[in-house]
């Protein structure tokens, strides 16, 4: 048996690699990571190929391993080569995510060092970090010092969790459910109603709120749907609102709303994924007045803090409901279950085991501070303001001027259908692949969509999308074909 072992130690040992081994490992990737970096902006921001990547499946998984040099290649050519090239500043459609270079050397060090922090027990010191940056987030949004929230993979995950929270605090039981009222927007982003689906609320009643000319809730006719169910003897169980939704980047009443509410013993929830960092600047401050009267929310570092893809942040304004929903008990657990003043994240969400995530926002905030991050979310506003203004010269309609960075538009053709030419616009600039952009339906009608987020977006990237889309709209437009087609 020790002679088994022993050769079984010998071959597991290639799991940790020496001095050397690492040093040309890291050497080739760092090198192939900084020629990214190097030449960034003069990629496209979207790549039409003809493989999407099937080369992979040419060199599946074996028993023996392959050099770093080919493990590149493969991801060069498959992964990072086809489709949309996130870090790419043209990259301007749905909501961008981030990619900061600090934050990555940040998963470096969470990775190597493996702390896990799930349990104040195990790593109070990744506890802390990450209990200290939901604070400085709540902080933010005048969320009280003893709130609580966890660090989710995504603003999914963590509209999943206020949901689930809002749910147990009111106590709804699944005998109160098919008498229980959720309001939400027709905009509101479709991972809270998987939430609902998910939490066993589906056969809750949903009532989709009526929106205003700029796609709000309008709270009268929340507060007179509301009225008119309780007069019905229906519970008002939870109200969502969103700070920036994602089709047009509309801000709700957050305030009436919040009122309404708490009037009525709704539970109260804002998605401001997309939103709520724009807080940090005094227009959004502003525009975000009425964020803290809310139950829970939802905000994304991924996206309003430029990290790469994979932070969301829920906050309860009552950390006991938190806890309360997610708590548990383990007899194997119960060395690691000391009484603190700190608590851990895996009493406040679902995951127990759960990778180090505070060390991707604590490193670029500590290196770079505040004002960095302030000034290119206050920079994405004025892009946005600015495109508003000048695709209208070159012959396009924005009838919404943008609340946050998101603008809609199209173009109205002289000749054939206005959808059609606009799906064909939009085929033709990411086919082009200078800038990405994408697309959604106001009222039935195809439109092309403007979200200015990512943090290597600029003037020459917003001047290129404008250049970009004057050229093809007057192509497109001068093409027999098409004209004969419509």
């Amino acid at each position: 048996m020790r002679d088994r072992i022993l050769e079984l130690e010998r071959s597991s040992r290639l799991l940790e690699p020496n001095s050397d081994a690492r040093e040309k490992v890291r050497r080739r990737v760092v090198d192939y990571s900084e020629d990214f970096l190097d030449h960034v902006e003069s990629l496209p921001a979207y790549n039409v190929t003809e493989d999407k990547g099937i080369g992979l499946l040419d060199a599946p998984i074996g028993e023996e391993g392959i050099g770093i040099d080919d493990a590149i290649r493969l991801i060069s050519e498959n992964v990072d080569t086809p489709g949309l090239n996130p870090a790419s500043g043209g990259h301007l459609a749905y909501i961008p995510g981030g990619g900061i270079y600090y934050s990555a050397l940040g998963d470096y060090l969470a990775d190597v060092f493996n702390r896990y922090a799930g349990i104040f027990y195990a790593s109070p010191g990744a506890v802390r970090m990450e209990n200290m940056l939901i604070r400085w987030i709540g902080g933010l949004l005048g969320y009280p010092e003893d709130a609580a929230g966890n660090l989710t993979t995504s603003g999914s995950l963590a509209n999943l969790i206020a949901v689930v929270t809002a749910r147990d605090a009111l106590a709804i039981r699944s005998a109160d459910i098919p008498r229980s009222v959720i309001y939400l927007s027709g905009q509101v982003h479709h991972s809270v109603d998987k939430a609902i689906r998910v939490a066993g609320l589906s056969e809750c009643i949903v009532r989709k709120l009526p929106l205003d000319d700029r796609f709000r809730i309008i709270p009268e006719a929340l507060a007179a749907q509301v009225t008119a169910d309780v007069a019905e003897g229906l519970k008002p169980f939870l109200i969502v609102a969103t700070a920036g939704t994602t089709d047009v980047g509309a801000i709700d009443p957050l305030g009436e709303i919040g009122e309404i509410a708490r009037r009525f013993g709704a539970w109260y929830h804002i998605d401001a994924a997309y939103g709520g960092f724009f807080v940090l600047t005094e227009e959004g401050k502003r525009k975000l007045k009425g964020i803290e009267t809310s139950d829970s929310l939802v905000i994304d570092p991924h996206k309003g803090l430029f990290l790469p893809y994979g932070l969301g942040v829920v906050i309860v304004k009552r950390a006991a409901a938190l806890r309360e929903c997610y708590r548990f008990n383990a007899n194997y657990m119960q060395d690691a279950m000391s009484e603190t003043d700190e608590l851990s994240p895996a009493e406040l969400s679902p995951e127990l085991t759960k990778h180090f995530r505070g060390l991707r926002l604590w490193l670029p905030l500590k290196l770079l501070g505040v004002a960095p991050f302030r000034a290119c979310l206050e920079e994405k506003l004025m892009l946005a303001k600015y495109f508003h203004r000048e695709v209208q010269t070159i012959g396009f309609e924005s009838r919404l001027e943008p609340e946050l960075s998101v603008v809609t538009y199209r173009r109205v053709p002289q000749a054939g259908d206005v959808n059609e030419f606009n799906k064909k616009l939009l085929e033709a600039v990411v086919a082009d692949g200078r800038v990405f952009i994408s697309s959604t339906l106001l009222n039935g009608e195809f439109t092309l969509r403007l979200a200015c987020l990512a943090f290597r977006t600029h003037l020459s990237t917003i001047d290129t999308l404008l250049a970009v889309l004057k050229e093809k709209s007057e192509l497109l437009e001068s093409d027999p074909s098409f004209r004969d087609r419509n």
